[in-house]
């Protein structure tokens, strides 16, 4: 896991929850974590990670991701057992 991956885990995991964290370096965090990433119908993204799965939509038109799918996103790493 490179710096720029580093910093997108640990802003996943920040408090307040952030809305400004693009799609990119969240999907760049988990082929970094070892996550195996599939496209569903639409804009779905499937992600499998130390035996857990997960759907989550890429955000559109916009880049960043909103604050309920950092949650998501922090919940799901979270039961894969990484976080910062």
């Amino acid at each position: 896991m490179n710096k720029k991956q580093r910093r997108t885990l640990e802003a996943i995991f920040d408090e307040p929850t952030r809305a400004n964290i693009p799609w990119r370096d969240i999907e760049s965090l988990f082929v970094a974590l070892g996550a195996e990433l599939t496209q569903g119908r639409g804009s779905r993204v499937r992600v499998f990670l130390n035996g857990r799965g997960a759907v989550f939509h890429e955000p559109h038109p916009q880049k960043e991701t909103t604050k309920g799918a950092v949650e998501s996103v922090r919940d799901f790493l979270g039961e894969a057992g990484e976080a910062p």
